[in-house]
């Protein structure tokens, strides 16, 4: 796992699949999303790296159920005692109460998927034991007030935090940068295509500075520009 400062309080962890973001307020961190399964440990010690204590890691917010989000967040929870945060449609899928719908396939998408799915650990995650659910418009205490945005089409309860005093947008998987060319598109691997492009839309829209995909690197400066541009070529598409 490879860890990079992206702002003085804020940290991307990279896996061999997606990536998960830390953020700092003082002592006080926040993980954004929390890899697959195995992934706890690795988080641990890049924790302790970063001259913190496990117990300063306050809560875990997922951004959907995906495995490579959310496989790591009971083991992660299990170590440090931080708080588990979902959407409320998602929460009962990363408990383990409900099974998770699978993407609706783009024929294009069914051979990227197989690749990525070989680099995920086989077995089933640990479960957190609890799951706080969210909603569209909840204020998180970090980051100044993190905001929740509903994001919904990659899963029925994907979200996106938006951090307004700081600038910063995290984007789960509604968006992504393309590992090509940057280029920021739409996230694979769907539920509905129509709810993705709206989603993308909205997010655009937000006074953003720096965008935090969950695949692809953040966007660094004038991240709003970038995702409305993007948002543009997509118009008409649902």
């Amino acid at each position: 796992m490879d860890v990079v400062e992206i702002l003085p309080r804020l940290c991307l962890l990279r896996f061999a699949v997606g990536q998960a973001y830390l953020w700092r307020d003082g002592d006080a961190l926040t993980l954004v999303d929390a890899g697959a399964r195995g992934a706890g440990a690795a988080i641990a010690g890049a924790v302790r790296s970063l001259g913190h204590d496990l117990a300063d890691v306050r809560r875990i917010v997922l951004t959907h159920f995906h495995e490579d989000h959310a496989g790591g967040a009971g083991e992660l929870a299990g170590l440090c005692g931080a708080e588990v945060l979902a959407h409320r449609l998602d929460a009962p899928v990363v408990r383990g109460e409900a099974p998770g719908p699978p993407p609706v396939f783009e024929d294009w998408e069914r051979p990227l998927h197989a690749e990525a799915v070989k680099h995920l650990p086989r077995g089933e995650p640990r479960r957190p034991a609890r799951v706080t659910g969210l909603c569209d418009g909840d204020v998180l205490d970090f980051g100044g007030g993190a905001r929740v945005v509903h994001a919904p089409g990659h899963t029925h309860g994907s979200i996106a935090l938006h951090l307004p005093r700081h600038g910063v947008l995290f984007t789960g998987d509604a968006i992504a940068a393309s590992p090509v060319d940057g280029t920021v598109v739409p996230g694979v691997f769907n539920l509905d295509r129509d709810r993705v492009l709206a989603s993308f839309r909205r997010l655009a829209a937000l006074d953003t500075d720096v965008a935090c995909f969950g695949h692809g690197d953040p966007v660094t400066a004038r991240a709003g520009e970038r995702l409305r541009r993007a948002a543009g070529t997509y118009e008409g598409s649902c």
